[in-house]
């Protein structure tokens, strides 16, 4: 009945995400460069005093391209892309007032979302340094001003109207470590108005250090999106085991805020194949197997499979439909480089 329901609803501003918006700053860097600044593939990691030089050394060094970026921004510009109607889409976040931001916000609008964004005066806009090797990604992410946004946004008049257009919300995990209120009083709205709120675990560290931040969010969540590193943190640190199916079984058995509808949990696994579980029932969808030599950069992958799940889920598809339309998405970013796609989708 909910995807019956939302399959007539209008698309303008219909998905809204709110995170932390970073330039992403892309190159193919050396191992040695990684090793230099302690910095492992495939992971994600909030620089520390000892990665800022990382930032100035990547710009000086290699041939670098500047992507409007962070994870959930990542997702909706790519939700954005494959609805292909201007304005579908909103966005909340922190930026400062310099370059970098008025960059970040026209590179998103022109991709059509709606941006309502906090800017702080005397911050610089975050930055993410996206460490490209082998095909494989590191991400090292520089907060600055996305660390300032503050519930006290969500009172200005453009925030409020974009909320009450909204009929999905998403956050990342990443979120979680800047404002757990503004999570709490956006779901709210998503309880009392029976909408959809989706959070992603993000990444090790948010399970590992954010625990409580987490488990506040996650009583609001409809969707709980993780890859399989990100949900065999979770296994381990929450004692439920090494079995994916059975760590997402167990996510989606926990205490919701809302009773209207069942937590369906997705875990992505890279070319493996992705598990949803909902109901008690798990369910494995196969990934397409992309010859190696079209793998570009894997960076972005993960928030694209969630862009393209959405993309369908507001039009009132099928789980299965709505997985598919996600390894579409993830398929087409990582044959290129940085989270970027056609002008035209081609989705069918």
């Amino acid at each position: 009945l909910l995807l019956q329901k939302m399959s007539s609803l209008p698309l303008n501003g219909a998905i809204l995400g709110m995170c932390n918006p970073l330039l992403d700053i892309s190159s193919e860097v050396p191992m040695e460069f990684l090793e230099k600044y302690g910095v492992t593939l495939n992971n994600a990691i909030l620089a520390e005093d000892k990665h800022i030089p990382l930032y100035e050394e990547l710009i000086a060094k290699f041939p670098v391209q500047y992507i409007a970026g962070g994870a959930t921004l990542n997702s909706i510009r790519v939700a954005q892309w494959m609805l292909g109607v201007p304005g579908s889409t909103a966005y909340f976040g922190a930026v400062g007032e310099d370059s970098f931001g008025e960059k970040l916000e026209q590179c998103a609008m022109d991709d059509g979302l709606r941006m309502v964004l906090q800017k702080t005066s005397g911050v610089a806009t975050g930055t993410c340094a996206v460490l490209i090797n082998g095909g494989e990604r590191s991400l090292v992410a520089n907060l600055a001003a996305a660390n300032t946004f503050t519930a006290a946004h969500l009172e200005t008049e453009d925030a409020k109207d974009a909320v009450a257009k909204s009929k999905i919300v998403y956050t990342s995990g990443f979120f979680l470590t800047v404002s757990v209120d503004s999570i709490l009083n956006v779901c709210k709205s998503v309880v009392e108005d029976n909408k959809i709120y989706c959070l992603n675990l993000s990444a090790p560290f948010i399970v590992q250090f954010f625990g409580d931040q987490l488990a506040t969010a996650m009583q609001f969540a409809d969707f709980v999106f993780a890859n399989e590193s990100e949900a065999a943190t979770y296994g381990e640190v929450k004692g439920l085991g090494s079995d994916l199916p059975t760590i997402a079984l167990k996510i989606a058995a926990l205490p919701k805020a809302s009773g209207c509808r069942p937590r369906v949990v997705v875990f992505t696994q890279g070319a493996d194949s992705t598990i949803v579980a909902c109901c008690g029932k798990v369910t494995t969808f196969a990934v397409d197997a992309l010859p190696k030599h079209q793998l570009v950069d894997t960076n972005g992958a993960g928030d694209a499979f969630v862009g393209g799940f959405l993309s369908q889920l507001i039009q009132g598809k099928e789980i299965s439909e709505c997985v598919r339309a996600g390894h579409f998405a993830s398929r087409e970013i990582i044959q290129r480089s940085g989270c970027t796609f056609p002008k035209e989708c081609n989705f069918v």
